[in-house]
């Protein structure tokens, strides 16, 4: 009896809720419409539109600051199932620039976490749920990533789609300055031998956490920090962190890393941080039709034969025809579903670095040996 009134709680609540939602849609630049209802706070939010298929870690997904800018769809049915803890967060605050889902839970399973609602509310964050997530997946996938708008002001439809003509593209949008920090900081044990330099692009909590668990002094430094005053620190290796938008306007970051390579520090980059690491070894990148976006990505490592199941969030990507040609570079790790590069070592210098996020959070941690792979290559500098 007790069962049953609880599970009949939980159906009146989560129709109450429902009653409760404001009309919303989707419209995408083409002039595509979906429809649905508000689940956050009312109002309008541009971005580039993406979907991701991880079916859990939807917080760490939307604290990622390579999200920014981007407006999320979970393919996903159900989202806040299990509620929202900081202390699994990626970043202090959400970086996508808005939300779409099927359905968002009204109640969730872990008594010491925190409604998602309140969360979205919180950030102010405009999200739409009652989506028919699969049929706008299906056209993003056939059609492209493209920017849109997700809105409840319905009745202003026309000046949405003004703005949204005007909205910038992500092909040619620096945006790692927008969430890069804007001092440096410490982290770790300062009292290690083995100091690193981090250039942050947009990095996520959980990569500097694997730095320190191998008892590393870590010092995170702004994007555009020149070599000379990170040298002040006196690292033994640098790392290139992961972060929103196309690496071709990174220019100053793209000067940085080749002084690096020069004089053969030591150079892991993972994202962004890999594009721009082939970028600084004359390898084109580009744009890619949709991106990859999911925790369950595989991946081939050329060196042992092995498979790695990954997680990956990238829309643009290194370009294979220049990477093949350049004699100084080998492709180490390609994606067994496109075959696009997914890793990259640069021959006479001391340099390797990934597409995917061998940190995970959330995802597979297949590729966590990346970052003892680094430490040796700074112990043995």
């Amino acid at each position: 009896m007790c069962f049953h009134m609880s599970f009949f709680y939980v159906i009146l609540l989560s129709e109450m809720t429902y009653k409760k939602r404001e009309k919303g849609l989707v419209l995408l630049a083409d002039g595509t419409i979906f429809y649905g209802r508000s689940s956050g706070i009312n109002g309008t939010s541009f971005g580039e539109i993406c979907f991701n298929t991880g079916v859990t870690g939807y917080q760490e997904i939307f604290t990622d600051p390579s999200y920014f800018g981007q407006i999320m769809i979970t393919t996903t049915s159900h989202i806040g199932n299990y509620g929202i803890k900081m202390s699994e967060s990626q970043s202090n605050k959400i970086y996508i620039s808005g939300l779409i889902c099927k359905n968002f839970s009204a109640v969730n399973s872990r008594s010491d976490s925190e409604s998602i609602k309140k969360w979205f509310e919180s950030n102010k964050l405009v999200t739409l749920c009652d989506v028919d997530t699969r049929a706008l997946v299906r056209y993003i996938r056939d059609n492209g990533a493209m920017n849109a708008a997700i809105t409840t002001e319905v009745d202003k439809i026309s000046d949405i789609k003004k703005k949204l003509s005007n909205f910038p593209s992500m092909n040619g949008l620096e945006l790692a300055s927008k969430v890069s920090t804007k001092e440096p900081y410490e982290i770790g044990n300062k009292r290690s031998n083995k100091r690193l330099a981090v250039v942050d692009l947009g990095i996520k909590k959980n990569i500097l956490d694997n730095f320190v668990k191998r008892d590393l002094f870590v010092k995170v430094f702004p994007y555009d920090t020149s070599l000379d005053e990170m040298l002040k620190f006196k690292p033994n290796g640098f790392f290139l962190s992961n972060g929103p938008g196309d690496p071709e306007p990174l220019k100053t970051v793209i000067e940085t890393t080749k002084e690096i390579l020069e004089k053969k520090y030591p150079l892991f980059g993972i994202c962004l941080g890999h594009q721009v690491i082939a970028l600084a070894n004359d390898i084109k990148t580009y744009k890619m039709f949709n991106g990859h976006r999911g925790i369950n990505h595989p991946v081939l490592n050329i060196n042992t034969g092995k498979g790695e199941i990954t997680s990956q969030n990238h829309g643009f990507a290194v370009d294979y025809d220049t990477a093949v040609a350049n004699k100084s570079v080998k492709i180490s790790h390609k994606h067994l579903n496109d075959q696009t590069v997914a890793g990259l070592e640069i021959k006479s210098k001391n340099c390797f670095s990934v597409q995917y996020h061998p940190e995970s959070s959330p995802g597979p941690h297949d590729s966590r040996y990346l970052f003892d792979d680094f430490i040796k290559k700074i112990r043995n500098k």
